[in-house]
């Protein structure tokens, strides 16, 4: 294999905790303190002859609600176009989403949770709904969250 003209990008949590930690006080939310202390961690992680190896590490800073409500319309794009692939349109509200945000999301995994999240809470009812033909091509799924539930009732006008 000729690695030539590749590009590899290796992700890592290492030092996570430190993101977390040192971005939540104004006094401490610096990316080059940031950035230190990560970089501390990755020593400790990994050998030196790996490190050595590398680069450019780049550190990404912590994640907060309002991007991972970004991240979860990003994934519901792609059940969106599955379903248009059934001709059939995905509705769903903001309190939908923010929920979907609120329950995909850990401050140590980041938004990796909320691929489930959207499998569970919206892909696999809206699936067995579509089954039970109580939805049909044509149609809209509406998708809402209400008195601490999502909810996939029609509107009726």
């Amino acid at each position: 294999v000729d690695f030539k003209n590749t590009v590899i990008v290796m992700t890592s949590n290492t030092g996570s905790h430190e993101i977390q930690r040192l971005s939540s006080d104004p006094r401490t939310n610096d990316p080059d303190l940031i950035k230190e202390a990560v970089m501390g961690e990755v020593k400790k992680t990994f050998r030196p002859e790996f490190i050595n190896r590398i680069d450019e590490i780049v550190v990404f800073h912590g994640l907060d609600a309002r991007h991972i409500e970004s991240i979860a319309r990003i994934q519901l794009r792609i059940l969106e176009q599955r379903l248009a692939a059934q001709d059939m349109t995905l509705a769903v509200t903001e309190p939908a989403v923010a929920e979907l945000a609120k329950a995909g999301f850990d401050p140590i995994y980041g938004a990796r949770p909320l691929k489930r999240a959207i499998q569970q809470y919206i892909e696999n009812p809206v699936s067995r709904l579509v089954l039970e033909g109580k939805f049909a091509p044509k149609d809209v799924v509406p998708v809402d969250f209400r008195d601490g539930k999502f909810s996939f009732e029609r509107v009726v006008h």
